[in-house]
């Protein structure tokens, strides 16, 4: 059962950039299609961003441009890099695995056998 951990999130100012980290002990996660996630109370779970195991992403429209997703395969961690983090973008944050069908990145959330706990991204104007 991979256990997938998240960190990285906490108060920023609108404007400002943070750096969210997703890691997982015993698992290659380059291996893996990996995703960002992120819910607001009330809302359906939306999709960020995502990698698969070629390196391939998607973003979704409202982040194109100023958040990056990217896999560093020596320290074995997710990242997504936000910068210009708008008040819209307050939410809790998810990391997520599955296996990789090869069937290129996706924002299918039946596509992520693991999701970690989360961490809360706040935005003061």
């Amino acid at each position: 059962q991979m256990h997938l951990v998240e960190s990285g999130g906490g108060s920023v100012q609108a404007g400002g950039s943070l750096r969210l980290s997703c890691a997982a002990s015993g698992y290659i996660l380059s291996s893996y299609l990996m995703g960002w996630f992120r819910q607001t109370p009330g809302k359906e779970r939306e999709g960020v961003a995502v990698i698969d195991s070629v390196g391939s992403t998607e973003y979704t429209d409202s982040v194109k441009g100023r958040f990056t997703v990217s896999l560093d395969n020596a320290k074995n961690t997710l990242y997504l890099q936000m910068t210009e983090v708008e008040p819209e973008d307050v939410a809790r944050y998810y990391c997520a695995a599955g296996l990789d069908s090869g069937l290129g990145p996706s924002f299918a959330t039946w596509r992520y056998n693991y999701w970690g706990q989360g961490t809360q991204v706040t935005v003061s104007s």
